[in-house]
């Protein structure tokens, strides 16, 4: 598969000191929302996406842990920028859905991992990418799982570029 813009901008900028940490800040520009919940991406590969939110008082409920709408936005984060990064030449993506699963409570730094479910592939029409996320806590236990459902689908005019 060829790099995709977004990876490419990954690698420039992770080779810098900080770089992780700009590209995480240059996703947050780019999509303003995300930047609630102060992430870090940590890896950025096809078929891969980590990144990690911390536990702020900004980002807890009535419970002193993770609000679970925080966990959701990581999830949507993670996932959107794997799929980015993994579609092909021509292709787009929009959610379309997503079904969320709390296992237990959520303390401290939470790292969110994306993958896809099925192998994300060029198309002549849409389909639906369901987009497995699993949010694990600082032992390493999963507190959180979503799936969700991609509409993938071809670039209006995609031949002429």
């Amino acid at each position: 598969m060829a790099d995709t813009p977004l990876l490419r901008l990954y690698r420039k900028f992770t080779r810098w000191p900080a770089g992780h940490w700009l590209f995480s800040r240059a996703v947050c520009f780019k999509a303003p929302y995300f930047g609630s919940v102060s992430p870090t991406f940590r890896v950025l590969e096809a078929g891969r996406c980590e990144a990690t939110i911390p536990h702020k008082r900004r980002l807890q409920n009535h419970l002193g842990t993770v609000h679970a709408i925080a966990l959701c936005n990581l999830a949507e984060l993670v996932g959107g920028v794997m799929t980015d990064a993994s579609l092909p030449k021509g292709m787009r993506w929009i959610p379309k859905g997503m079904t969320v699963q709390y296992l237990k409570k959520a303390v401290g730094t939470q790292r969110g991992v994306a993958t896809p479910l099925v192998p994300i592939v060029a198309a002549e029409a849409g389909y639906d990418l369901p987009v497995n996320v699993d949010v694990f806590d600082p032992a390493g236990e999963k507190v959180f799982n979503a799936v969700i459902t991609m509409w993938v689908s071809p670039r209006p005019g995609r031949d002429q570029k």
